[in-house]
């Protein structure tokens, strides 16, 4: 299978940073990020995703709890918009869940359930299978699309919500196919939001990490779920879930203790949309080279991502940011390290204009940007 290990990809590290320094969650002693595929022997997991081609549509989600809701009408919002996928490499099988885009048949999960695929097969939530194929990837936010070959004409996609009008404490619902159970429902709350997740891939330089500013949920998600909706008492789908923090010793063993994280469906749809339309996929970039730094202002002490470098010409540059500035916050977000700044970044769309609140000496400012793009 593709540039990652099998089922779980291996042991991976919660970081806070781009540049893989502090863990932004200080979960301590062996407790770890493990991604969410599952493999179909058992014998131990295997993950990767696919590719999308017509936009999906974000904009009908009203986001938030509706207080009349019930699970039961929540599960049959989403049950019909969400399948699971099979996928066989030359590494074995693997197992995980995907949410239907549209009428075409494009399917949109992780790129860690079917990267490296020979062969895909996608069973919806009636039971009925089909063949599927890659539309593309983005291992950076690890998002894929794939598409039936031969779709039906009676295709329920989903709803995505706006994942920005999220709040800590709402009602949400994991759908997916974890340990092989498919249409498996659970439920919790959105424990955090803009929780920076990094998990590294098999490159011993990072350049295979994802970075992800993530939804973070008590719901039970375990192998097999990767890709699956997270969705809201509405049945929209606010995240799609990609991995969880375990403390167990083998990965084979590895589940849920309520640490689970998944991708915003900002994101999610921003990503989708370039990979469907056939684009390259790019990424917002600030144009700073950064390391984790504690800095004193007037009134407290910081914890940020410090600026080691600038690239000329770039956004920061543009903006005013210098060497030695210790961006604390983006649009009042906290960062926390550097990879919290990478991970909030890589969520937001290239060209468009935020606050970057920094410490410069003893110091707080707030300055404008301009994303660039990479």
């Amino acid at each position: 299978m593709a540039p990652r290990s099998p089922g779980w990809c291996g042991t991976l590290a919660l970081v806070a940073t781009g540049m893989l320094v502090a863990s932004g969650i200080s979960i301590a002693g062996s407790t770890a990020i493990n991604e969410l595929s599952d493999s179909g022997d058992r014998s131990g997991p295997a993950i990767t995703t696919a590719a999308p081609s017509a936009p999906p549509n974000p904009g009908n989600g009203k986001g938030g709890d509706d207080p009349s809701a019930r699970w039961s009408q929540t599960i049959d919002q989403i049950g019909p918009s969400t399948v699971s996928i099979q996928v066989k490499s030359e590494e074995g099988s693997a197992e995980g869940t995907g949410i239907i885009l549209d009428g075409e048949g494009r399917i949109v999960t992780n790129n860690h359930v079917v990267a490296g695929a020979r062969q895909i097969a996608v069973t919806l939530a009636d039971g009925r299978t089909f063949s599927a194929k890659p539309v593309g990837a983005d291992p950076t936010t690890d998002v894929a699309v794939i598409a039936l070959e031969q779709a039906p004409k009676d295709l329920k996609p989903a709803v995505f919500s706006d994942s920005d009008q999220l709040k800590v404490g709402q009602d949400v619902m994991a759908v997916g196919t974890p340990l092989g159970l498919a249409n498996t429902a659970t439920t919790g709350i959105i424990s955090a939001l803009n929780r920076p997740v990094t998990t590294m891939g098999e490159k011993a330089d990072g350049s295979d990490a994802t970075f992800i500013s993530a939804v973070q949920t008590d719901a039970s998600i375990n192998p097999g779920n990767s890709g699956g909706p997270l969705v809201n008492a509405n049945g929209e789908v606010i995240g799609i879930n990609s991995s969880i923090a375990s403390n167990a010793t083998d990965e084979r063993s590895a589940g849920s203790i309520g640490l689970g994280f998944a991708i915003p469906s900002n994101t999610v749809t921003m990503i989708a949309e370039q990979i469907i339309a056939g684009q390259d996929v790019k990424h917002a970039l600030l144009g700073v080279t950064a390391q984790d730094s504690a800095t004193g202002g007037a009134d407290a002490t910081y914890r940020g991502a410090e600026v080691k470098d600038i690239t000329g010409g770039g956004a920061a540059q543009k903006a005013g940011i210098r060497r030695g500035d210790v961006i604390i916050a983006v649009d009042q977000i906290p960062v926390g390290s550097a990879s919290g700044l990478t991970a909030i970044v890589r969520g937001l769309q290239p060209g468009s204009e935020h606050t970057i609140t920094l410490i410069r000496g003893d110091e707080k400012k707030d300055v404008r940007v301009t994303l660039g793009s990479m």
